[in-house]
């Protein structure tokens, strides 16, 4: 079968698209490299460069011919969302909206969406399922929540059926080293740990150590991008089996601290990781942690790499080999 991943040169698009190719599909990447990389792209799959915002190059892309699309494609810092609102509103909904009216015109049936536990704001309660009140505190959520919406309207209207995936944390690396670019202008705790390790960073900010948690610090539930990765496959398949829209959250189920994440880093890298713990941000609940029973029930998911070791290990192989640290 032929998939379109668009964003598929990214951090999480790269390792979809390796799932896909893994497990034997045809694969066409569709990626404008904004924030993707060429050392992300595989010679396995076919490349288009593209943009969303050119709905003739869509299109074009999309006449193909795909039994399904993947959309990775958007803007995504929840802070940036904030100050430029009318950038994500362009590309996430207005993009989204090119993605699926080309798509609608080319007969591609079933949609991949890339969604966030942004769409949730504040927990009610933990660990946040699928039907935990949908409130975004950013704009970065409220696009993502939109799109979700969207998606149902076309299901409902035009028969086009949709998986929304709502990742909570993705971190980690390609388990077997593939991916070889690493994340532009990161800004989650991870990345930030692996350039601090690496001296790109001569130190790093913890935003708060005052919060009701085991120290202090926030608690947040990460999943490897490899489990992520899987999770996109599944749910395609599901599409095609049941000919039924879905939505699901992945999460570890397991929160882990911004302490505990860099004090094993630490341990792992044998990098000193400079921290220094300062005011708040606004906005940061002192935890979030996700339910993926839907997801195990419903796609037969489970976490296969999202422990703390896995998670920290092949990210710093991904950074070790990339900086040529022996």
């Amino acid at each position: 079968m032929k998939i379109l991943v668009i964003g598929g040169a990214g951090y999480i698009g790269s390792h979809v698209v390796r799932e896909f190719l893994d497990r034997g599909y045809s694969v066409t990447v569709l990626d404008n490299l904004s924030s993707g990389s060429r050392l992300n792209l595989f010679d396995e799959a076919a490349f288009v460069h593209g943009d969303i915002m050119l709905p003739l190059r869509l299109r074009e892309a999309m006449a193909e011919g795909f039994d399904g699309c993947v959309h990775l494609a958007a803007l995504k810092a929840a802070g940036d969302s904030m100050f430029r609102p009318e950038a994500y509103a362009e590309m996430n909904i207005a993009g989204t909206i090119n993605i699926l009216n080309a798509a609608l015109s080319a007969g591609i049936q079933n949609m991949i969406f890339s969604s966030s536990a942004a769409i949730f704001g504040s927990p009610r309660h933990l660990p946040i399922d699928e039907k935990h009140p949908k409130n975004p505190e950013n704009f970065y959520g409220f696009t993502k929540l939109e799109i979700e919406r969207l998606m149902d309207w076309y299901d409902r209207l035009k028969g086009m059926k949709y998986a929304t995936i709502r990742y909570f944390n993705a971190a980690g690396y390609d388990v077997q080293q593939r991916v070889k670019g690493l994340e532009m202008n990161p800004e989650n705790l991870l990345p930030i740990v692996m350039e601090t390790a690496v001296g790109v960073r001569k130190g790093m900010k913890i935003f708060g150590d005052d919060y009701p948690t085991r120290d202090g610090t926030c608690i947040r539930d990460y999943v490897h991008v490899n489990d992520l990765a899987t999770a996109h496959v599944s749910a395609f398949e599901h599409l095609v089996d049941n000919k039924e829209s879905l939505s699901v959250n992945l999460g570890s189920e397991t929160g882990v601290t911004v302490r505990e994440m860099i004090q094993r880093a630490r341990e792992i890298t044998g990098k000193e990781i400079p921290a220094v713990a300062t005011e708040r941000r606004p906005g940061d609940p002192a935890e979030l942690v996700a339910s993926s029973a839907k997801a195990r029930e419903v796609l037969g998911w489970e976490a296969r790499h999202s422990d703390l070791d896995s998670l920290i290990d092949s990210t710093w192989q991904a950074y070790r080999n990339h900086f040529r640290i022996s």
